[in-house]
């Protein structure tokens, strides 16, 4: 089909055709009127849902491959560093739990699964105050419950050995005269101490005017 027959197929002759679609009108900023309707509380446990499912997976994804890999905490030697979904399946993890969980949320609350989003829609206002509201308060209880729900499975890779933990020194730590060593070093290898006399011995300056008026 040539370029004249798209202009004359035209809406009055135009160079473009008129779109076959309306966009819908602009959100009111607060509508009262859906507290009433059961959609949109089934839309907030739809996001509610979504998001613990979400953090659940993915941080006990991360976890998992961490205890896996640690030689120390799992016991496997050198087999450790081959154990694990690896970096790979973590990402796996994240995309394919964001691509489920929108294509199943998608047609009963849109399939946000972030506050940002809703917040990003509600200033496009693609959804009114109220429902932003309530989808970003379930999101983040949904985000508590489902990191949780992962504190509560797996407190065994929480719970370490004391004796398995890193000790890292607290600030402050140990005398003055120990932490000035460590800044400065051993007393006769810092800059100051290097040109002062040793105990029992006389600089040279003095040795030398001593033996001047002894010879006169």
């Amino acid at each position: 089909m040539g370029k004249d027959d798209v202009v004359q197929s035209g809406a009055g002759g135009g160079e473009f055709a008129a779109k076959d679609y309306t966009d819908p009108p602009p959100a009111p900023l607060v509508d009262a009127a859906e507290l009433g309707s059961w959609s949109l509380y089934r839309a907030v446990i739809a996001e509610f849902i979504a998001t613990l499912l979400f953090l659940y997976v993915t941080v006990a994804t991360v976890i998992g491959y961490k205890h896996q890999t640690d030689a120390s905490a799992s016991g496997a030697g050198a087999d450790a560093a081959c154990g694990g979904v690896g970096v790979l399946g973590i990402a796996w993890a994240f995309g394919g739990m964001i691509f489920v969980l929108v294509y199943c949320t998608a047609g009963i609350s849109g399939g946000h699964i972030n506050p940002a989003v809703t917040f990003g829609l509600f200033l496009a206002r693609k959804v009114s105050l109220v429902r932003a509201l309530l989808y970003m308060v379930a999101q983040c209880l949904g985000a508590v419950c489902g990191v949780g729900l992962v504190k509560a499975f797996q407190s065994a890779y929480f719970d370490r050995p004391q004796a398995q933990r890193p000790r890292l020194p607290r600030p402050g730590s140990g005398s003055p005269p120990h932490r000035l060593r460590r800044v400065h070093g051993p007393p006769g290898h810092h800059p100051r101490h290097r040109h002062r006399h040793q105990p029992g011995q006389e600089p040279g300056r003095r040795r030398r005017l001593q033996q001047g008026q002894a010879m006169g």
